[in-house]
């Protein structure tokens, strides 16, 4: 239940009449928003309850407190044990799940639209009446232990975390997720209450829904089953990385392949700029086949299994970040390989042809992921909490297409210059 993926503190949603078409949106009393986007053709319902709240609000000794509580949820509620939330909706085919990030909280369900209203009073029950219950605090304990040691023996997910660390050293959002031993190992139900009490606002909670069911059947539900949650705010407030210097650092580590992780700072979330940088990491180390990194060190060469680029962005801050395996003894001409790629991109605006390419694909990768109802739902609430909206697809491509190849060049000239890039470099102990 370990996720990845900016949020400004927006007290209203604002929304033009071209992206009200694609969802509506109604308010509790308490400060808690209901969006729903209704989809005629399916028989499964996605929801979800998403909170403002994430790793990057914890305390030094608080690290990894959020994710703990992630787990705690489903662990009994004033009316229902563990085994009881489990069933709830097994036994009807349903799913239940959840996740934790640097700045957000999810419990999210899908079910035949005929069990939507079982779905979401349980995820109303464990968001906002679980107890805790000290027992299953030991248990859990143990299990999340058990999972900081499985991220800890995959050096694919260990370098990751902790560039997030060489990136933002001192800062909340450079935290692992999951904690560290010495944090989880002292919780207690008192903490878990706590950082609740202090960091939970209800004008920052979303209640997310994609289904065929009308939107005021919709609201009934939430009103019955979330209006009586108590009106809380929260004075908590989200503070910005200090000044970035790049950090060149190898650590050895018992494994065989060499991993690299090699990144910098890049624009935040509320920055016009990320949806063309976007597009720029996208081409160069993006999900497709043919991306310049794929084609270059795997293709090629052979150097390498899989290489990754990807951006991510928050409320105050971003990154970029590249991740790549291989033998050591092809480390130093992967690294060349990469900044050769970053140098083409500086050096020469792609060609029209290239440029509609990039366009194309990356709108198809778009879509594709917005065919999910369930990725939909998800984005939905996390869209709204970050800037209060959501856009159109069509709202999006239009933004994609009018990028220009000397805007994209810009940006690279910008961002891609070497001495600005932090490395991490896991190699085989000698």
């Amino acid at each position: 239940m370990k996720q990845d993926n900016p949020r400004k503190r927006i007290t209203k949603a604002t929304i033009s009449p071209k992206i009200q078409e694609e969802y509506q949106l109604h308010t509790l009393a308490n400060g808690i928003r209901v969006a729903h986007k209704q989809v005629l053709h399916t028989q499964i319902a996605h929801c979800g309850i998403m909170f403002d709240i994430g790793s990057r609000d914890e305390r030094p000794e608080q690290q990894g407190l959020a994710h703990f509580w992630e787990h705690m949820a489903f662990k009994g509620t004033e009316k229902r044990r563990s085994h009881h939330i489990i069933n709830r909706l097994e036994t009807v085919g349903g799913e239940l799940n959840a996740y934790t990030t640097k700045e957000k909280i999810c419990f999210h369900a899908s079910v035949l639209d005929a069990h939507f209203d079982k779905a979401l009073e349980l995820l109303a029950d464990i968001s906002f009446r679980s107890v805790f219950p000290e027992k299953q605090i030991e248990r859990e304990r143990n299990v999340i232990l058990e999972e900081m040691s499985m991220y800890y023996d995959s050096p694919e997910d260990a370098i990751q975390d902790d560039f997030d660390a060489l990136l933002f050293p001192g800062h909340a959002l450079g935290y692992n997720i999951l904690g560290n031993q010495e944090t989880v190992k002292s919780f207690s139900r008192a903490d878990l209450r706590a950082f609740i009490l202090e960091n939970l606002d209800t004008e920052r909670v979303i209640v997310s829904s994609v289904s065929r069911l009308p939107f005021a059947k919709v609201v009934k539900m939430a009103e019955k089953y979330l209006g009586e949650v108590p009106s809380q705010r929260s004075t908590q407030q989200r503070q910005p990385p200090a000044s970035y210097q790049p950090v060149q650092q190898k650590v050895e580590r018992v494994l065989t392949q060499a991993q690299c992780a090699m990144g910098r700072p890049a624009y935040p979330l509320t920055d016009d700029r990320k949806l063309p940088f976007f597009a720029l990491v996208n081409l160069l180390g993006g999900p497709g086949m043919n991306s310049r990194f794929n084609m270059s060190l795997r293709e090629r060469y052979g150097f390498v299994y899989s290489i990754d680029a990807s951006y991510m962005a928050y409320l105050d801050a971003g990154y970029l970040g590249i991740y790549f395996g291989t033998e050591p003894r092809q480390l130093e001409r992967s690294i060349n390989l990469i900044y050769k790629e970053l140098r083409r991109l500086r050096e020469q605006p792609l060609t029209p042809t290239q440029l509609h390419r990039a366009k194309v694909q990356l709108m198809g990768q778009l879509a594709m992921s917005e065919e999910s109802n369930n990725s939909f739902m998800l984005m939905m609430a996390k869209s709204l909490l970050d800037v209060g909206r959501v856009e159109t697809l069509p709202a999006i491509f239009t933004e994609i297409e009018n990028l220009t190849a000397e805007q994209l060049q810009e940006m690279a000239v910008e961002m891609f210059d070497e001495k600005d890039f932090s490395m991490l470099t896991f190699l085989p102990e000698e």
